[in-house]
């Protein structure tokens, strides 16, 4: 039998939790352990019920998913947390990978689809919703093009600095690190990059725990974010 998920649901709406706990159920390896209204009752929940991954809302009354999940991913092991929301806007799915969201998901998704978001995330690869992931590469172009307007010069300094600081990280890693980084980079899921640079997935995860540390990330999808700022993506 699988390891079992253990979930904890974060969102405002009683509706939501109540429908997304009967979706949820229904995978006989995820077991949702309590529920918040706020993401400023996730840090208790989290003490309380020691949950493998919070799914969260962004909206929310006192504390919003974004500042909850950046508090939560500065813990000591952390759980992993997947964003489900209604909001689309760029700045937003930025904003959750740079808080160490590790997935971001739309609340219109298909059930069936939701469930293998939880799978993956919690199983430790990154998954984006097709529409945040163009909201992503629309973030990132237009800032590029931005950079390079002439009346924008402040802007390209800061993205010029932003790729040197990228290189910089890079660069503390060591050579089949760095081979790893990059693969990661390219969104290749461990068993891709174990089979790409011939060595066992064990041996992968490592890679990317060392990965982590040595460059104070909370998860892949911001050691990707680096592997794109530096410019090798």
């Amino acid at each position: 039998m699988d390891q079992v998920t253990r979930v904890l649901l974060v969102d405002d709406d009683p509706l939501v939790r109540s429908g997304l706990r009967l979706m949820l159920s229904g995978a006989p390896e995820i077991e949702v352990v309590a529920e918040a209204a706020d993401g400023a009752d996730v840090q208790q929940l989290v003490d309380e019920h020691h949950p493998d991954l919070v799914l969260m809302d962004i909206r929310m009354p006192r504390m919003d998913g974004l500042a909850a999940t950046a508090a939560l991913r500065r813990r000591p092991h952390p759980p992993e947390v997947l964003i489900l929301t209604t909001f689309t806007t760029d700045g937003y799915v930025l904003e959750a990978l740079r808080a160490g969201a590790a997935g971001y998901v739309l609340k219109h998704t298909p059930p069936a689809q939701i469930i293998a978001a939880v799978r993956n995330v919690a199983a430790g690869e990154p998954v984006l919703s097709p529409t945040a992931v163009k909201q992503l590469i629309n973030a990132v172009t237009s800032a590029k093009d931005h950079a390079v307007t002439s009346a924008e010069n402040k802007a390209a300094t800061s993205q010029h600095d932003d790729q040197a600081e990228a290189v910089r990280l890079l660069g503390l890693l060591g050579k089949r690190e760095r081979e790893v980084a990059l693969a990661v980079g390219q969104g290749k899921t461990n068993a891709e990059i174990s089979t790409s640079l011939y060595m066992s997935v064990p041996t992968v995860k490592a890679h990317v725990s060392h990965i982590l540390t040595k460059l104070d990330l909370n998860n892949r999808v911001q050691i990707a974010l680096v592997v794109y700022r530096a410019g090798l993506a």
